[in-house]
Parts: C-alpha cells; structure tokens; sequence
C-alpha cells in the first residue's frame, strides 16, 4: 500500500488505535445518557419532600433537562462538527459530571433545577459527539454492525434500567444518589475518550455553528414551558401569562428569522420542513414524546403517593413496561417487511393511545396488577412498534449531507414535546387535584393526565394518516441492507 493511500484511508475516519476502548466510551456514554432521561423519575417524590417542590413546580427537574438537551442537540452535532469529536466529548462528559455531582448536592429547588439543566447542556454536546466519534472509528463491514448494536443496546438497558436504578438508589442510598450515580460513569467515560481516542482534524471546516438560533430556541421554549406551568397561579388571561407566552413567540419567531438569515452554519434548513415525511415523523415524534413523559411522571407518582408503593418496587413494577418497549421494538423489525412504516405507525400509536385509556381507569383503592401492569404491557408493545419506524419515516428523501441533521431533528423533536406534553398535561392534573391532596383528588388528577395522554396519541395516529404519504413495505431486494440501517439508527 502506497503511502497516498494510507493517508486516504486515514482520512476516512477519526485517528484511533484503539477502537475498542473507544466503543467502551461510547457505550458508556449512551448509557448514561439514557439512564439520565428515566433515573430521576422514581425519586420526585422523594426529591420534593427533601427539598421543598411545589407540585407543579417538581415537573421543572424533568423540563429543566428536557429542554436544554433538545434545544440544544443540533448545536452540539454541528460543534462536534466543526471542532472535533474528541474535545466537544470531552468538553460536554466534564459539564455532565460536574453538573451531576452539583445536583447531588443541592440544597434548594432552584439548585437542582439549574444543575438538571447543565447535564443537558452537558448531553447535547457529548450524545451526537459519541454517535459522530462510533460512526469515524467504524465506518463499514461487520465490526461497524456490531458496534452500533452495542451502541443501541446500552441505549435501550439505559431507559429500562433507569427506573429500576433510581428506585433502588432512592429507597437504600436516598434521592441524592439518582444525580451522583453519573458521575463515576462520566469519570469513566472521559479517561476512556482522553486515553483512547486521538485529536484529528475537524470533519468540516464551513462557518461556526448558529449558536444565537440555539439560545433563542431554548429560551422560547423554556418561557413557552414556564408560561403554561405558572397557570397555576396566573390565568390564561392574565397580564403575566399573556407577557409571558407573547415574550416566548416572539423568542421562537426570532430564532425562525435568524434560522432564514444567518451568515453562519445554520442549525437546521428550514426548507426541510417541506419534505413531508420530515415534518410529520416529526410532529408524530413530538406527540408522543409528550405522552410518553407525562406516563411516566404520573405513573411513578400514583404508585407511590397513591397506593404507597416504595421507591424500589415501584422501579421493579417499571420492569413490564420496558420489557414491552423491547418486545414491541422487536416484533417492528419483524413486522417492517411486511407492513409500511405509516401502518405500524398507526397500529403502535392506537395500541398505546388503549394501554393510555386504560391507565385513565385507575382508583384510590386499585393494585399494580389490576390498574397498572396490564396497561404497562399494551401501551409499552404499541410504544416499541413505533421507534423504528418512526426513525425510518424522519430520513425518507433526504439527502445523505442532512440525513444527521434529520436524525438530530428527531432527537429534538421527542425532548422537546416531553417537556411541553409534561407541562400542559401536569398543569391539568393539578388544577383536577386542587387544593385539597389526598389519595383520592390525587388519583382523579393522575387519571385525567393519562386519559389526556390517549387523545395526544391519537393526535398522532391522525398525522401518521393525513401527513405521511401511503407507501408500502420495502422490496425483498432491500431487507438485507434495511435490517443493517434500522440497527444502525437505533
């Protein structure tokens, strides 16, 4: 082999002589990621007993890291870009654990909340950082094949765990380890990236990243998200609402305009928004992930306030649902080349939008097997029938220089309606609770969440049929190289 030819095949991927190590990090990484997203979920109570939340304002430790890791994922895949893999990882494993470690100690709400949101400042920069890094140091064969299904396996346990995690640490280490579990796994992380992976050159050399579409992006979502919340104490007409929710358009208008006229690398163009496949796997995306977080918020908080469950086996009574979300995953792979992406879409999104009518039916005085654990498993299968395809949908006829951007898009999409779904759907609850807290006016305000969670998934069910286009399911020629693709992305 000359030796042009090395420095060509060189340059096809990041500089790395220890590829193993380097999917070491990664995996830990999306673990931690992963883990971060669900862990605290089983410790709110908790959490607002020992710090002093308001019930409404408890939903802010899911916003405050929802909105910056979505808001600001496309910020952090383009940085990666720009300035390399390894010091943006570097850079955004350090933020995490330093973040997580304050948040262990946090004397107050506001702390908290603050360090919440620096872990997903923390995520955005160093998840598309990972995924950037895997696809350099494995760009084809079998090793690539292997890798990203390390890669997604350590995605899935991560979520399916985290409940189970969190429990635990809650009930026999209390709530403060949910935030200090990360650190170690971010300490790790980092010495893997620092003795494994070698500086190369940037991957791209155009304009710096749109950093000020980023902020107002975030911001107006985060004003949107604090407007709808604070209803509890304004209403809806009120001057502050109304200054509130006007200051937060305006934000999101300014980022659109900015978006239009940047001399700088945009954060995403907006003339992707035409491709319908883009847009409604998109606003499906958004539905869902509303659901999905608002399920899970008021799920863990019936089991525990309501029927008194512990934190530990309420993380172990997760356990069916994240068991559906993989049994459901998989029957999408095997039902995927029979079926086109809109029909499982449609079929997953009515089957969770039942197991989420059915969860609606819960009582003061029910039991995990009655009220809980047959819904877990409907609306879980129906929840896994719709992850790949719904990934599929995002990239259909776009082109290969913006399929990450795509992908990023999606990511953004779930994070950011998880915090608007959690928003709008926890001010309900609250307002049917009322005043007065018992297990009862508890319980009415956690039903009405869930029954209202169905309708946002048949929402998404009506997009799924008037926006994405009828097409059917890939030709015997393709499956081969579309089974690698959905792992792949997965």
């Amino acid at each position: 082999m000359t030796s042009r030819q090395s420095a060509g095949r060189s340059a096809l991927a990041e500089p790395d002589a220890r590829p193993g190590l380097t999917l070491a990090a990664v995996a830990v990484v999306q673990f931690m990621v992963s883990l971060d997203l669900s862990v605290v979920n089983v410790g709110l109570p908790q959490i607002a007993a020992g710090l002093g939340f308001s019930a409404v304002g408890l939903t802010w430790v899911i916003h405050a890291y929802a909105l910056t890791f979505g808001g600001l994922l496309l910020l952090g895949g383009k940085a990666a870009d720009r300035y390399g893999r390894k010091p943006v990882l570097l850079l955004g494993l350090a933020l995490f654990g330093l973040a997580s470690l304050a948040g262990g100690f946090a004397q107050e709400p506001g702390q908290l909340v603050a360090a919440r949101a620096a872990q997903g400042i923390g995520a955005a920069a160093l998840a598309p950082a990972a995924l950037a890094l895997l696809t350099t140091t494995f760009p084809a064969g079998k090793e690539r094949v292997r890798a990203f299904g390390i890669w997604s396996a350590t995605n899935a346990a991560g979520g399916a765990l985290g409940v189970l995690i969190g429990g635990l640490l809650t009930e026999y280490a209390g709530w403060r380890w949910v935030m200090f579990v990360s650190v170690p796994m971010a300490a790790c992380a980092l010495a893997l990236t620092w003795r494994a992976v070698t500086a190369g050159p940037p991957a791209v050399r155009a304009a710096r990243p749109d950093a000020l579409g980023a902020v107002l992006a975030t911001a107006g979502m985060m004003l949107l998200v604090f407007g709808i919340v604070r209803t509890d104490r304004y209403a809806w007409t009120s001057p502050v609402t109304v200054a509130t929710l006007a200051v937060a358009a305006a934000l999101l208008a300014a980022f659109i305009l900015v978006e239009r006229t940047t001399a700088r690398e945009p954060l995403i163009r907006l003339g992707l928004f035409t491709n319908r496949s883009v847009a409604g796997a998109n606003a499906y995306n958004l539905l869902v992930g509303a659901a999905m977080a608002a399920a899970f918020y008021f799920a863990s908080l019936y089991l525990q306030r309501v029927l008194g469950t512990g934190p530990a086996l309420t993380g172990v009574e997760f356990l069916p649902f994240a068991l559906g979300v993989v049994a459901g995953s998989v029957l999408a792979v095997k039902l995927g080349y029979r079926l086109a992406p809109r029909t499982l879409l449609v079929i997953g999104g009515l089957l969770t939008a039942a197991g989420f009518a059915w969860f609606g039916l819960i009582s003061p005085d029910g039991a995990f097997v009655t009220d809980v654990l047959g819904p877990s498993i409907v609306a879980s299968v129906g929840f896994g029938l719709c992850l790949g395809p719904v990934v599929s949908t995002a990239t259909v006829g776009v082109a290969a220089h913006e399929s990450g951007t795509a992908s990023g898009l999606l990511n953004s999409s779930r994070q950011i309606g998880a915090s608007l779904g959690l928003a709008a759907l926890g001010t309900v609850a609250h307002n049917r609770t009322g005043r007065a807290v018992t297990p009862g006016s508890l319980n009415d305000g956690y039903a009405l969440g869930l029954s209202l969670g169905a309708v946002l998934l048949l929402g998404a069910v009506l997009i799924a049929l008037t926006v994405l286009r009828r097409t059917g399911p890939p030709a015997r020629a393709e499956r081969p190289d579309d089974r690698v693709s959905l792992s792949v992305r997965d």
